[in-house]
């Protein structure tokens, strides 16, 4: 059995894919139960986080490893396969426990070097654990991941390469403002009460802000959170908690709000943001330029734009155009593609043959064809037509209007659910800035690293070769057990048949003999044992365990016995005391 990973990331894949992939813990738990029923899967994990989803396990077959996993991530993500498999990766054997390490130490975070993902590694064990879809392999490969982890945030300062996502993401909101003087004094709305959202709540308390409000779908996990932030030493915070419904009315009244549930539709509309700014300035909080409707289908108030001059100029270079410039989109050359979407097929191939300069279209023409199926024969040869040709200039650009300066905002919202939890139309209103998973993604990306990455990398290097050291070491073990079982079966043997033909043979004596008996035949196998270990434990050492069974001629069935027994108490051992 071998090790394999199949996931994407925000290294892979953009944060639209992301969010639409992203798994509820139901789906989670369903999505364990089938790898694991799977042909070839053993073993199954899923580490799941705002900007990841992995899925690990155990195959016996490479190639039919990946199609099945791939799959079974696409029909539990509910994005389609050939839409998520662009943005798949796929590590295996060493390069599958090097990626964990990787990501345990926080080097392939979105924010280099932060701590919060060894908890989700944790969790993720335990999913496992509790649903007995890991065994020895994946046990081990997730404990000795935590250890990773841990070993290097305290043997190298990595945690300053990086902050926790909260941290930085607080960071982008002030600007590069130093956040503790930014935060001081001001009322913060967390909506969420798990672990990202606590985390948020924390370090708003130590940042120096005066009231915090949790609100969460269940009230008794906000008022817990709630008095634990009351009741902390390090901060003199007033914290509150209050149902999801008192949400629009806190919004009003906070300066900051940070959201991070496991909703799957918007908490924050863009409507309900504008509602609160507004009710904060007494001013609309419109876009500092035209807006239209939100990612959230709410419409948002556009300040009025300077007229564009119309198309119908014949300064352009537009004269002789087969199109009706009437029913053109104002301020846009007819030359351009805006001003050909949503033209009929028939128009497009005249306008594309004219811009073009005459280019011939490439199509078969039957006469009398009509209908959608001609549409889409014009439509691709259009396409073809302009691949060939190349994109046709615009001749004239709309005249530049004048930007707006937007003011200052009065609400700061950091998003870091995924799916996001505050609709993306935030972005464009005046008095609100948003900082969410995207936004952090891009800020995040020239981010310097440190010299103490270096050092984690050291760190991560070594510690994949001892995995697979041990890990290759531990596949002869169940074989040498089965050698050492088989020797033990002789030497009874052997002794009860001495028995038989000295019926007179006293206790003492046998007991000499017995013992005698049993030392030569582990002085032979010390050695070839011991060696046969070390052997394994290279690489390509793989083969010396096949060797062992077939020069003793041990029972396959045997081996795989010890192996299985091995595993279950691994395994127990391994999910403590109930």
């Amino acid at each position: 059995m071998s090790l394999l990973v199949v996931g994407l990331s925000h290294r892979s894949a953009p944060v639209s894919v992301l969010e639409r992939a992203s798994l509820n813990a139901d789906a989670q738990l369903k999505l364990l139960q089938d790898t694991v029923a799977a042909e070839p899967a053993a073993e199954a994990a899923v580490l799941a986080t705002c900007n990841r989803i992995e899925l690990y396990a155990d195959v016996d077959k490479f190639h039919a490893g990946v199609a099945e996993l791939s799959t079974l991530l696409a029909q539990h993500s509910g994005v389609g396969l050939e839409e998520l498999t662009p943005h798949l990766y796929v590590h295996y054997e060493d390069r599958a426990v090097h990626h964990l390490f990787s990501v345990a130490c926080g080097l392939d975070s979105m924010v280099v070097g932060e701590g919060q993902i060894l908890g989700q590694i944790k969790d993720s064990l335990a999913r496992a654990q509790d649903l007995h879809t890991a065994g020895r392999l994946l046990n081990d490969l997730f404990q000795q991941a935590l250890r990773v982890g841990k070993r290097a945030h305290s043997e190298t300062g990595i945690d300053r390469a990086g902050q926790s996502l909260v941290t930085f993401g607080l960071e982008q909101l002030s600007a590069g403002a130093d956040v503790q003087r930014w935060a001081r004094g001001k009322k913060a709305l967390v909506i969420g009460a798990g672990s990202m959202s606590s985390l948020a709540a924390a370090t708003l308390a130590r940042s120096g802000v005066a009231e915090i409000v949790v609100a969460n779908r269940t009230f008794e996990r906000a008022e817990r959170l709630a008095q634990i932030l009351s009741e902390g030493d390090d901060t003199d915070v007033l914290a509150r908690a209050v149902p999801m419904d008192s949400v629009p009315v806190e919004l009003t009244r906070a300066d900051v709000a940070v959201s991070c549930t496991g909703a799957t539709g918007l908490v924050l509309t863009a409507d309900a943001v504008a509602a609160a700014v507004e009710g904060r300035t007494g001013a609309p909080a419109v876009a500092p330029a035209a807006a239209g409707q939100s990612a959230g289908g709410s419409t948002v108030r556009a300040a009025a734009e300077t007229p564009l001059p119309g198309a119908g100029t014949a300064a352009g270079g537009d004269e002789n155009c087969p199109l009706d410039l009437s029913s053109v989109p104002s301020g846009f050359s007819v030359m351009g593609e805006a001003a050909v979407a949503g033209m009929d097929a028939a128009t497009l191939e005249q306008h594309g043959a004219w811009a073009a300069g005459g280019t011939v279209v490439d199509r078969p023409r039957e006469t009398g064809r009509t209908g959608p199926e001609a549409d889409a024969e014009l439509i691709g040869a259009l396409a073809a037509t302009a691949t060939r040709v190349g994109r046709v200039p615009e001749r004239r650009r709309p005249e530049p209007v004048a930007e707006v300066p937007r003011p200052e905002p009065v609400l700061f919202l950091l998003d870091l659910a995924m799916p996001r939890d505050v609709d993306a139309a935030v972005h464009r209103l005046a008095g609100a800035r948003l900082v969410d998973i995207e936004s952090l993604a891009d800020a995040s990306a020239d981010a310097p690293m440190a010299a103490d990455v270096d050092m984690v990398r050291r760190i991560v290097a070594d510690e994949v070769a001892a995995f697979g050291a041990a890990q290759r070491a531990a596949r002869i073990t169940p074989t040498v057990v089965a050698l050492r079982s088989m020797a033990a079966e002789v030497v009874a043997g052997e002794i009860a048949r001495l028995e038989g033909r000295l019926p007179g043979l006293d206790a003492k004596h046998r007991a000499e003999i017995t013992q005698t008996v049993k030392r030569v035949v582990d002085k032979l196998l010390h050695a070839p044992t011991v060696r046969v270990k070390q052997l394994a434990a290279e690489p390509g050492g793989a083969g010396y365990a096949d060797a062992l069974r077939t020069l003793f001629d041990l029972d396959q069935e045997t081996v795989a016995s010890v192996s299985r027994a091995g595993n279950s108490t691994t395994t127990e051992k391994n999910r403590g005391p109930a």
